[in-house]
């Protein structure tokens, strides 16, 4: 009976989840990157301790879980009997799965070796639990399953991290996999390059960029997005742009919006009609214009945003960014679902992971606004997972992961790690001891 109250206690802190952070964020005005940043330049940032003055209070684990943020989609796209219908929902939620990085410029923890986070969203209908499964080089697993069987959301993450001198540029690796059990359909995709600009000088701004491919292995449709670059005079920043095609390659319908606001599909050539009678009115607009080819060394200014697409008549609005809460700009950027991932009340302990990222004490301190006790912790949390390191190497002893096993994904042949199961079983015994 006590364990079934404290599990109706822990499932019911998601339906309210808290609206702001102990403390707002620090300021970086005081802080001195390029003394930091200047011996970096082309390096692997994963492999370079980096000081907490660039962090977010969260664990890369729960940003990736934002990845959740509108898991409506996915029911939408569940619920519907047209395989290109579901196609467009389950394009919309790639596009809005990177949505919450808009603005977010600081830099997630990087997870330690066997650390965990679960999530249960019983309104959004899913559960997750995810797992760092290796250090070297860094690659977390997750595993999302709908609560009532009608989906699995999974994949292996690793993204690498360089600096560029004024800008810090994430590539995109590993696999995502979306299974529709309901329809025996099964999706992947990759997400696109992340860049942050003016890590030195100047305002920080964020762009996504890159082509995302989203394969139907079931029926052999493809949507294929362009995440374009914001280019010279910044008119293609957050703009993203795709069409799904069958197997014959035969256009079915076109996909546009912004990642920052929204998504819209149409039919193609009423797309590029549309396309055809805006050229001309731009050119009409250059003859009277003078460029501005002015070039600023010491920071890339971030375009002037267009906050509204232009909408071809007849669409169809597939996805609608939600609104940030007022007080997002002095919580991190954080979205509502970002605000409530770190959350710990009383009852969760005894359910939780010892391993799970709610009782990082690095990332607690920060989002309590002691920098001073997040520093400490941070090293002294990496000079203990050293140590360890150190042990096992000492010992001839290989590391085990606990939730996830390498293996293959049957739908691209490529190797990952894949959930064995158990977690929520909560067994947790024989964890290890990493904070």
């Amino acid at each position: 009976m006590i364990m079934f109250k404290n599990q109706i206690i822990l499932l019911s802190l998601f339906f309210f989840p808290r609206t702001s952070l102990p403390a707002p964020m620090f300021s970086r005005n005081t802080i001195s990157v390029w003394s930091i940043l200047k011996k970096c330049i082309g390096l692997e940032l994963s492999k370079i301790t980096m000081p907490i003055v660039f962090n977010e209070p969260l664990s890369f684990l729960q940003r990736i879980t934002e990845y959740m943020e509108h898991t409506y989609l996915i029911n939408r796209a569940c619920s519907l009997s047209d395989s290109v219908e579901r196609m467009q929902a389950v394009a919309a939620f790639a596009v809005s799965a990177v949505a919450s990085q808009w603005d977010r410029t600081g830099k997630p923890f990087n997870p330690l070796l066997g650390e965990t986070y679960e999530l249960t969203r019983e309104d959004q209908g899913f559960r997750l639990v995810s797992e760092q499964v290796s250090h070297h080089p860094p690659v977390s697993a997750f595993h999302a399953e709908s609560l009532i069987g009608d989906f699995v959301f999974h994949g292996s993450i690793y993204p690498k991290l360089k600096f560029w001198g004024k800008s810090v540029e994430a590539e995109p690796k590993g696999t995502i996999t979306l299974e529709l059990l309901k329809h025996g359909e099964v999706y992947t995709w990759s997400n696109p390059y992340c860049c942050v600009h003016n890590i030195i000088l100047g305002k920080l701004w964020i762009e996504q960029y890159g082509t995302v491919e989203i394969v139907n292995h079931s029926t052999g449709d493809k949507c294929v997005l362009t995440f374009k670059p914001c280019g010279m005079f910044g008119k293609e920043l957050h703009k993203v742009e795709g069409y799904i095609q069958d197997k014959s390659k035969k256009k079915l319908c076109v996909i546009y919006g912004k990642w920052t606001e929204c998504m819209w599909s149409v039919d193609p050539q009423a797309y590029e009609a549309h396309k055809k009678s805006e050229k001309k009115g731009d050119n009409k607009k250059q003859k009277n214009e003078e460029p501005n080819g002015a070039e600023n060394d010491d920071a890339d200014d971030m375009p002037e945003v267009q906050e509204t697409v232009s909408v071809v008549p007849g669409s169809t609005l597939l996805w609608r960014i939600d609104c940030r809460p007022a007080h997002s700009a002095a919580m991190y950027n954080f979205t509502n679902f970002a605000m409530s991932l770190n959350e710990l009340e009383p009852g969760m302990e005894a359910f939780l992971a010892p391993t799970d990222c709610r009782f990082r004490p690095d990332i607690r301190a920060m989002e309590n606004g002691n920098m001073d006790e997040a520093s400490k912790e941070k090293e002294r949390l990496e000079e203990k997972q050293r140590a360890a390191r150190k042990q096992r190497a000492k010992n001839d002893e290989e590391w085990s992961t606990r939730w996830f096993q390498m293996g293959t994904n049957p739908y691209t042949g490529s190797q990952e790690w894949i959930y064995s199961g158990g977690y929520f079983s909560r067994n947790y015994q024989d964890l290890p001891d990493i904070y």
